[in-house]
């Protein structure tokens, strides 16, 4: 008789736990590299971004001589409280970023022309014209309110002013932007620039603010490139932020903070209120920023949290303001690029500076007019060391070697 023989086909259960430990194993080892592969691909696409914004405010000042403003627009013609613009539905108080401007020269003539134009068109009611028309260059009882303003323009969301690697998506932001102007070393007396309760131009407050004006973007004011003495190589023009994701990031969520502490030591409050276990957070006990006071929430917003930067922290720092949003304060810049930020220098060139850039002595008081030490009175030298002098335009601190 004949015995058949049974020949086993396919893998034993221990062979095929083997296979799957060895392919897990060799995912484990891919994966960081893909990773670091797209977010390179991400970095270097943001970089082109903001290469094209440098192009673009070379073009500007071609075209008009001048370097487009931050905080400019339309006036209604008087001041509320404080040296604040009255409330207006025919203009919007000159709230408006440097990036509003650059909309011809970055291939979005479309969208200037809806700026730039009166317009009945409203998100909120598409099919119902408004009016009167939106008023030239925008609307502004919401501006700096809701984010359900019905004006197209402040809502839609432009590619090129945002970066790749950041993952911050709708409400309750307006339009979203990772780029934004540099305002120097300093944030005394910028929050309003060169305008005074009265605007008359003599005043305290204008005077104080020329003498503090050391970035190349001054609120309300009009730079050249002629005016960065430091050449346009070894000054930094405008900087990269982090938009909000609602998480108490001490990056993009601003805490308010008294102007004088702020001004005195800016490192009192480097640590202050932040979660020791958790540092790029706030703890419970500290007050951020309204819900749509988040960094980077309006494109065309030229204030505060939404438009500017200083070179006082190092990048990455947590953000203090002094009354609000739309306030000065200590503004570093930051990123979702591991280990530092992209900068855009006067002459367009694309920099990476790191979090650990020589950042000077921390401690020192802000550049002020007048009643401050030595070390910090206008027309000193930056006291934030490399940092601090990079972001001031004229004060004749000049590198001798390639950033």
């Amino acid at each position: 008789m004949n015995t058949k023989r049974f020949q086993q086909n396919g893998f034993t259960l221990v062979e095929l736990l083997v296979v799957i430990a060895i392919i897990g194993v060799l995912v484990g080892l891919l994966l960081p590299a893909v990773q670091a592969a797209r977010e390179a691909a991400r970095r270097m696409s943001c970089s082109n971004n903001f290469k094209q914004i440098g192009l673009a405010l070379h073009n500007y000042h071609s075209a008009y001589k001048q370097l487009p403003m931050i905080q400019n627009g339309t006036v209604p013609g008087g001041f509320a409280g404080d040296g604040q613009f009255d409330e207006s539905t025919v203009a919007n108080l000159m709230q408006l970023s440097v990036l509003v401007s650059l909309t011809p020269f970055i291939e979005q003539q479309a969208i200037w022309e809806q700026i730039s134009n009166p317009n009945v068109f409203d998100l909120n009611n598409p099919t119902t014209p408004r009016s009167p028309a939106w008023p030239s260059m925008g609307p502004t009882p919401t501006f700096e309110g809701t984010p359900n303003d019905g004006y197209q323009p402040w809502m839609t969301e432009l590619p090129s002013f945002r970066c790749p690697s950041d993952p911050g998506v709708g409400l309750p932001a307006m339009g979203r932007t990772n780029y934004v102007a540099c305002t120097g070393d300093t944030f005394w007396n910028m929050d309003r620039g060169p305008l005074s309760n009265d605007l008359q131009p003599n005043q305290t407050r204008s005077i104080n603010m020329q003498a503090c004006a050391r970035g190349v973007f001054v609120p309300h004011y009009a730079t050249k490139f002629r005016d960065i003495l430091d050449g346009t190589s070894n000054t930094i023009a405008m900087g990269e932020i982090a938009t909000d994701l609602g998480d108490r990031n001490v990056r993009t969520i601003a805490v308010g903070a008294g102007w004088n502490g702020m001004r005195n030591n800016p490192s009192t409050f480097r640590s202050q209120q932040v979660d020791p276990l958790r540092p790029q957070f706030w703890n419970a006990t500290a007050t951020t920023g309204a819900a749509h006071e988040g960094r980077g929430y309006k494109w065309a917003n030229g204030q505060g949290v939404y438009g500017q930067f200083n070179t006082i922290h190092p990048p990455n720092s947590p953000i203090r303001v002094g009354n609000g949003a739309r306030s000065a304060g200590l503004l570093s810049p930051s990123s979702q690029h591991q280990g530092g930020v992209h900068i855009l220098m006067s002459d367009g060139a694309i920099k990476f500076f790191t979090d650990s850039i020589e950042s000077g002595d921390q401690t020192a008081r802000v550049v002020t007019p007048t009643n401050a030490s030595p070390h910090a009175v206008a027309g000193s030298q930056s006291p934030y060391g490399l940092w601090g002098a990079l972001g001031t335009k004229g004060n004749k601190e000049v590198i001798d070697t390639e950033i």
